[in-house]
């Protein structure tokens, strides 16, 4: 006897069992015959032949009407048993595409993860939250000496490429430790690397910049960048930390303009991402008064307690789904 006919007998039994009884226990045996049809890799329509087959022994006179419906039902399962078949494949790819992003973002994660250093004149606050799983977000500290710097860069462009080219960008930053402390020297060089290197639909925003202690001053310059916010104490009023330059990678000549400004006792250093001033809601984007009276609002609490609840409330404002990477960096100083 083939595997065939041995299949055929057994379905006919199962069959004629039910047909007789009708009970739960039957079907239930109906339901694990079907489990070794998957083993065997019996298609759907070989299943409904197999039941036409297993049906004209048991009912030879069964009307022409019926034996019809049986062919039409043979036909329809052949169409879906190659859309079966195919959707299978494309869902079997997918599962393996998603195995490999959840590997390449724990990848990313380790790679560009940035401690927060220990600085006693600073109080420091950071939160970073990826929009879907590859975060087009990147920040940098470097303590060197007595001095930090601080980098904050967004790719114009999302998912897998961006998060190759980030990681690109935190080697590049760290082949170039003379550039670390002066901002805009820094910017000029990491823009030859991107022109060269970057596809040219991908751009590179970035803001990079240094605190002196001995100085109080902290030296900047962006290229592109979404403006930061300086809050100043005495004033009590914030300001745009604004600095000029165009994205990297758009010409290989460009030159960044160095800025600085003096930070006194209590004065905060605000630098973020787009993915903070362009959080959408039901009203439409925020304004950037709004994230203003937001940070206003929690600058009595340690940096870090800042920036957490600053997320928070606009993760909620957008029904805690982010459109856009998030970014926050908080400095203020202490003494």
């Amino acid at each position: 006897m083939t595997a065939k006919d041995a299949l055929t007998e057994r379905y006919q039994d199962l069959l004629s069992v039910y047909l007789k009884a009708k009970t739960e226990t039957t079907l239930y045996k109906g339901q694990q015959f079907s489990r070794k049809l998957l083993e065997q890799q019996i298609s759907p329509e070989d299943l409904v032949s197999l039941h036409i087959q297993v049906m004209d022994q048991l009912f030879p006179d069964m009307s022409e009407e019926m034996r019809d419906s049986f062919d039409f039902l043979l036909e329809a399962m052949i169409g879906y048993g190659f859309a079966y078949r195919e959707h299978q494949s494309l869902r079997d790819k997918q599962q393996q595409l998603e195995s490999e992003i959840e590997v390449a973002a724990s990848m990313q994660q380790t790679l560009l993860l940035s401690d927060v250093p220990e600085f006693d004149q600073l109080d420091i606050g950071v939160v970073s939250v990826p929009a879907k799983k590859m975060n087009g977000d990147y920040y940098n500290f470097v303590k060197s000496g007595n001095s930090l710097s601080v980098a904050v860069a967004d790719i114009i462009g999302k998912g897998i490429p961006a998060a190759l080219c980030m990681s690109m960008i935190k080697y590049a930053m760290d082949s170039l430790p003379e550039e670390q402390m002066k901002p805009h020297l820094l910017l000029e060089n990491l823009n030859r690397v991107v022109e060269q290197n970057v596809h040219s639909n991908m751009f590179i925003t970035m803001f990079h910049g240094v605190y002196e202690p001995e100085s109080h001053k902290f030296y900047y310059a962006g290229a592109g960048h979404e403006p930061g916010f300086f809050y100043h104490a005495k004033e009590d009023e914030f300001h745009d930390l604004i600095a000029k330059g165009l994205v990297l990678g758009v010409s290989r000549t460009t030159t960044y303009h160095p800025y600085e400004k003096i930070i006194e006792v209590g004065d905060m250093i605000v630098l973020l991402s787009d993915g903070v001033t362009e959080c959408r809601t039901s009203k439409g984007f925020i304004e950037r008064e709004e994230v203003v009276s937001l940070i206003r609002k929690y600058m009595d609490l340690p940096s870090q307690k800042i920036v957490e609840n600053v997320f928070q409330e606009l993760d909620r404002l957008q029904g805690f789904e982010l459109r856009d990477d998030f970014t926050l960096i908080i400095l203020k100083r202490l003494v």
